[in-house]
């Protein structure tokens, strides 16, 4: 799963592994690494205010997550 943040500076990517990172554009710096997730992520999405990201996953949950101020 990939998302881009709505001010296009935050990359949101998110796999196999159950981890979601954050990074930091267009640097391409990882700011954080987001675990809770049981399984695959398999979608992501920014809030139209870019503060919190939703993820859903293989593990039937979907998750919020408060996005780090920059």
């Amino acid at each position: 799963a990939v998302a881009f943040s709505p001010d296009g500076q935050t990359l949101a990517t998110a796999g196999a592994d159950g981890v979601v990172r954050l990074w930091d554009l267009p640097g391409g710096t990882e700011s954080a690494a987001l675990r809770g997730h049981e399984g695959a992520v398999l979608a992501a999405a920014f809030s139209p205010d870019g503060k919190t990201l939703a993820t859903g996953g293989k593990d039937g949950t979907v998750r919020l997550w408060d996005v780090p101020a920059k």
